[in-house]
C-alpha cells in the first residue's frame, strides 16, 4: 500500500517504541483524532499495526527479527541521514542500496517519491518499494541470508554489475580513520564494494556510533566514495582523512 507521510511517521514512531498513543501521534502531527484514526484504519487492516486502548503497535512483536530490533537503535539518527538522502534523489531516478538498517529507513523514505528504479539484494528494501508509485525494483537474486533477508555470492554480484545507477548508497558498520569503511562479514563488504562501481554518485550512510569501529573487511577506502553522510561530525582524524580524500562530509539536519 501507498503510505502518506502522516502513516510512514506512525510505522516510524511504532518501530521505535514498540508502542504508541494515538493522542501524543495526533499532538505530534498537530491534527485532529479523528484524522489519525483514518490514518491508523489501513494501515491494521494490512496487519501493518495493531491497535488496543488507545495505543497502536507493532504487529507480532514477539516474532520481531534482529533485522528489526537493530532499526531501532539509534533510530531518531538513522531517520535524520535518511530524509537528507532522500531529499536529494528526485522521482524517476535510478538508485542501488545496499542491505543495511539505515538503507532500509531511506527505502522507507523514498516511498513518497514515485518512478524510481531500485536495484538492490536486500528483500526489505525490494518489499518496501515494489509495487508502488509506478516504481520498478530489480532485486539480486542469490541465497538469502537468515537475518537480514539480503541475497550474497557471486549471482548477487554479477547481477548488480549489470546495472549503471545515477545514485548508489551503501551503509557501512565500521569508520576506521586507517582502514577506511570496514565491515564484519565478507560477503556484505563483496557486495557493497561492488555496488561502489556502479553509480554516478556514491554516497555512504553511517549513524556516529560507527566512528572509530575497526571491523574485519575493509570495503574502500575514503577515496573511494563522493560523500559520507551521517548525523553529527566525525572525530577530528575521521574528518581530516575525509577532507584529505576530497570525500565530501554532510550532517543530516
Amino acid at each position: 500500500m501507498a503510505l502518506n507521510r502522516r502513516q510512514t511517521l506512525i510505522l516510524e514512531r511504532a518501530r521505535q517504541s514498540g508502542s504508541v498513543r494515538i493522542s501524543d501521534l495526533a499532538t505530534e502531527l498537530d491534527v485532529s483524532l479523528e484524522t489519525i484514526r483514518r490514518d491508523i484504519r489501513p494501515l491494521a487492516e494490512a496487519g501493518e499495526i495493531v491497535k488496543s486502548h488507545g495505543l497502536v503497535g507493532l504487529a507480532r512483536q514477539d516474532m520481531e527479527a534482529p533485522f528489526e530490533r537493530r532499526m531501532r537503535e539509534n533510530f531518531d539518527a538513522k531517520l535524520r541521514i535518511a530524509r537528507h538522502v532522500a531529499s536529494g534523489i528526485e522521482d524517476g531516478d535510478s538508485v542501488m542500496m545496499d542491505t543495511g538498517t539505515t538503507t532500509s529507513v531511506l527505502a522507507r523514505e523514498l516511498r513518497g517519491k514515485s518512478g524510481l528504479t531500485i536495484v538492490t539484494n536486500s528483500s526489505d528494501v525490494a518489499r518496501t518499494l515494489a509495487t508502488v508509485n509506478g516504481n520498478r525494483v530489480y532485486m539480486a537474486g542469490g541465497e538469502l541470508h537468515g537475518d537480514n533477508g539480503a541475497a550474497f555470492g557471486r549471482s548477487a554480484i554479477e547481477f548488480v554489475q549489470s546495472f549503471r545507477v545515477r545514485h548508489v548508497v551503501i551503509s557501512i558498520s565500521a569508520v576506521d580513520p586507517v582502514g577506511g569503511l570496514m565491515d564484519y562479514h565478507l560477503a556484505e563488504a563483496d557486495f557493497a564494494r561492488t555496488v561502489l562501481g556502479c553509480g554516478e554518485t556514491r554516497t555512504v550512510i553511517t549513524d556516529h556510533s560507527k566512528f572509530n569501529r575497526r571491523a574485519l573487511v575493509r570495503v574502500a577506502g575514503f577515496s573511494e566514495v563522493d560523500r559520507l553522510v551521517t548525523d553529527r561530525a566525525p572525530p577530528p582524524e575521521i574528518a581530516e582523512r575525509l577532507q584529505a580524500a576530497g570525500t565530501g562530509l554532510e550532517i543530516a539536519p
